[in-house]
């Protein structure tokens, strides 16, 4: 093991022990180098891959807020990781399909069992609208559809979920994208996705939790069925 895996392994111990909790700040470069009697590029080159990872946030200089804080975002650590995972090109479309199905049905059965007040639909219905336009670009309409599905998650409360689901959004555009240029006719598809969208926001406003996971479910595979990239 590395020095720098040793000093991260360390801060792992001290953060599940509740050495330090969300808010409050490691110690001092030189301060950890000599507790856990490491040099300190060593742990600044742990501190850094704990920032990547969402886990701290760090700030130069001498003041009240200099230092690494921690933080916790795992949208930011999980997206990233997934995103460089999906950019080696390692991964079939298939895959991705498959774990969007497993993850987002999921996440829409969370949010209609879920307890939230009418302004946290207000995203979803922008969306909706916005996607519903006549003339809207290819480009903008999927971007809206991943706007709408990500909403969706986030309304379920699996910070998890969200974080897994951010990190495939490259995939998903790259693949969608693709299969929006292989439909013989875009404007009558996207009218369709419209319509799947709206049941799918509809159901879960209804609370109908197995409603709207059926319709989840439908929408992606049937997607993916209809561009034949599951042929390709």
């Amino acid at each position: 093991m590395r020095t720098h895996e040793r000093v991260l392994a360390q801060i792992e111990a001290g953060l599940t022990a509740g050495k330090w909790s969300i808010g409050e700040r490691l110690p001092a470069e030189r301060a950890l180098a000599e507790e856990l009697g490491v040099s300190r590029p060593s742990v600044r080159e742990a501190i850094r891959i704990l920032e990547a990872m969402g886990i701290v946030r760090t700030a130069v200089g001498s003041g009240p807020t200099a230092g690494a804080t921690v933080i916790d975002r795992p949208a930011a650590g999980l997206g990233a990781a997934v995103r460089l995972h999906v950019a080696s090109g390692t991964l079939p479309v298939s895959d991705v399909v498959r774990t969007r199905v497993l993850l987002e049905t999921g996440a829409v059965r969370d949010a209609a069992e879920g307890r939230w007040d009418d302004d946290a639909l207000e995203p979803l219905r922008g969306h909706l609208a916005a996607m519903a336009e006549p003339g809207l670009g290819v480009a903008e309409f999927l971007e809206r559809d991943q706007d709408l599905h990500l909403g969706i998650a986030r309304l379920g409360g699996n910070q998890l979920v969200e974080a897994i689901l951010s990190g495939m959004r490259a995939a998903v555009a790259s693949y969608v994208a693709a299969g929006a240029e292989a439909v013989a006719d875009w404007p009558r598809t996207a009218a369709r996705l419209c319509t799947e969208h709206e049941g799918i926001v509809d159901a879960v406003v209804r609370h109908d939790a197995a409603e709207a996971e059926r319709l989840m479910r439908e929408h992606i595979e049937g997607f993916y069925r209809e561009t034949g990239l599951g042929q390709a």
